[in-house]
């Protein structure tokens, strides 16, 4: 069996050169748009909430950030919290609220599928953060066909 000689990871060492930035910074042309869709359910996985920070980096490099969530995407959207809202069960509970509050607290749009909220997960328009604008189903097409007429940036999450 070969021997590691190698000291153990400290606290504080560097394993990766994270200042290196192989790209130029892109940030927006005035007027352009970024649309985050979001078909994910909470706590599913790890791509509705990175997609959250993608949504808010857009937003910040001056991108008018619009995020749909629609079908289980709504599940993102609720308030949550236990033993009451708001309450952090768990650390990181409360992230997709956080990130969610930040991101229209920064000027970007939020909008929920009616129709996902009530016929398929049981809540009403109250459920929703506030800042969050309830849709029509038949807005879902519209709102990605809009941006998509607008050569807005899509950025669409899906798990199944």
């Amino acid at each position: 069996m070969p021997k590691v000689t190698r000291p153990a990871n400290e606290k504080g060492e560097h394993l990766v050169d994270y200042e290196e930035k192989v790209f130029e910074d892109v940030k927006a042309e005035p007027g352009e748009k970024a649309l985050v869709t979001f078909h994910t359910v909470a706590f599913e996985g790890s791509i509705g909430f990175v997609n959250l920070l993608q949504a808010t980096r857009l937003q910040r490099k001056g991108f008018e950030t619009s995020v749909l969530l629609y079908g289980p995407g709504v599940t993102l959207g609720v308030k949550r919290g236990f033993p009451t809202l708001g309450d952090e069960a768990f650390p990181g509970h409360q992230n997709f609220n956080n990130q969610i509050a930040k991101f229209i607290a920064e000027g970007g749009k939020v909008y929920a599928c009616r129709f996902a909220l009530q016929a398929l997960y049981g809540h009403g328009e109250g459920a929703l953060i506030e800042g969050i604008r309830p849709i029509n189903p038949l807005d879902v097409l519209d709102i990605i066909l809009l941006h998509r007429k607008s050569n807005a940036f899509i950025l669409d999450t899906w798990t199944l």
